[in-house]
């Protein structure tokens, strides 16, 4: 004979402040949980949307990152001429031979200085890059000493904004347009004339080259042939996997620390759905002990206890899920290890997150139940009501 889940819930309901603070030590440390995967997340596809699956990306062999890069001018010239490079409206090579450099600028909030990626860009760089549009202003013109400002610059750094202007490279630079990049890192980013970069900071070389393939099932058989030629010292990805990768060490390490954090914080809420079952159990002895008398089993008096635990995990995962669902109306900034400059980006939600922050908060709820469970199971009918 089983317990009704009725009983299970005029339990939980009795005992409403003890229930409460129960749940909300679990939905503290799921909140914590489900931030650090929505962190995670929100970083990994702000540099995976950074990319496009057509796109090809090509650096400097064994450079982790374009600021490690270099292609000199007649490498550049070799890999533009490549066949599986597509062609624009006009019969153009759809490519963009790109430099980085990084700058010091001052947050508007604090003044605190930080490095912020300055990428020069061809002409072909909006049509490579669709998701980058000007929502303000006009793009800079070629040959002038004009730039345009990522969403997330214009907004954080001092002299980044429309009309404003910026020292660096010896030279002062007109802030006029701001661009939408969707989201993506180019957001946290200045763009400028390619060539004009290189004069200013006396670079005769490039940072890396960003082409379009005709065919995107062409990019193995270019990848190993570009790769293999001995006049070439260069590696070629797709650019979605290799913003993939510049996400790699900082989600690495937000994710430990976060795993970390949220163990520490779980055995605290284990202790304490362990201690309130525990005084469940000790204050119920009498019922307990009237249940098994009626002819219900110590597996479904075990059950019974289980299901309790289990419902108070349900109860925080869900309060803490939902309040770590407004974590994404909010951006935060940080320095990317990889390029050593500052990358915003915001919070995200994911079923697969909701799934696993669930699963994390309901297996709170069972150990700390279980051992209570098994002590209300085990409980002798005589001792049981003869506590009464």
């Amino acid at each position: 004979m089983k317990i009704p889940f009725s009983y299970t819930l005029r339990n939980l309901w009795t005992r409403k402040l003890t229930t409460l603070l129960t749940a909300g030590g679990m939905a503290l440390v799921v909140f914590v949980f489900a931030t650090v995967l929505m962190l995670e997340e929100g970083l990994r596809k702000t540099l995976v949307d950074t990319g496009s699956y057509d796109n090809v990306i090509v650096i400097r062999r064994s450079a982790q990152t374009e600021v490690q890069s270099a292609i000199d001018r007649v490498q550049a010239s070799l890999i533009e001429s490549q066949p599986e490079v597509a062609l624009g409206a006009d019969g153009e090579r759809m490519v963009s031979k790109e430099t980085i450099v990084l700058v010091n600028l001052n947050k508007r909030d604090s003044d605190k200085p930080t490095n912020v990626m300055v990428r020069g860009v061809g002409p072909r760089s909006l049509t490579l890059r669709p998701q980058v549009k000007i929502i303000a202003g006009r793009m800079f013109r070629p040959g002038a000493s004009e730039i345009v400002a990522g969403r997330n610059a214009a907004e954080r750094f001092k002299g980044a904004g429309i009309g404003e202007t910026l020292w660096f490279g010896q030279r002062e630079w007109q802030v006029v347009g701001t661009f939408d990049a969707g989201k993506s890192g180019f957001d946290s980013e200045i763009w400028g004339d390619a060539d004009q970069l290189m004069q200013a900071f006396r670079r005769p070389i490039y940072s890396a080259m960003v082409f379009k393939l005709n065919d995107t099932t062409q990019f193995d058989a270019l990848k190993a042939r570009l790769e293999s030629d001995q006049r070439l010292t260069i590696e070629a990805k797709r650019e979605t996997v290799f913003y993939a990768d510049q996400s790699d060490a900082l989600a690495t390490f937000i994710r430990y620390l976060g795993v970390t954090l949220s163990i520490i914080f779980s055995v605290g809420a284990i202790i304490g759905a362990m201690i309130t079952m525990y005084a469940s159990v000790a204050s119920r002895t009498a019922e307990i002990g009237t249940l098994r008398a009626l002819g219900f089993r110590q597996s479904s008096v075990l059950a019974a206890f289980l299901l309790e635990a289990l419902l108070l995990g349900v109860v925080g995962g869900c309060v803490g899920l939902f309040l770590a669902s407004f974590m994404q109306l909010f951006t935060i900034s940080t320095m990317n290890f990889q390029s050593f400059s500052e990358l915003a980006f915001s919070f995200t939600l994911t079923p697969a997150i909701t799934l696993k922050t669930l699963l994390f908060a309901m297996v709170m709820g069972v150990v700390g139940g279980f051992l209570p469970a098994v002590r209300a199971s085990r409980l002798r009918i005589v001792d049981a009501l003869r506590a009464a």
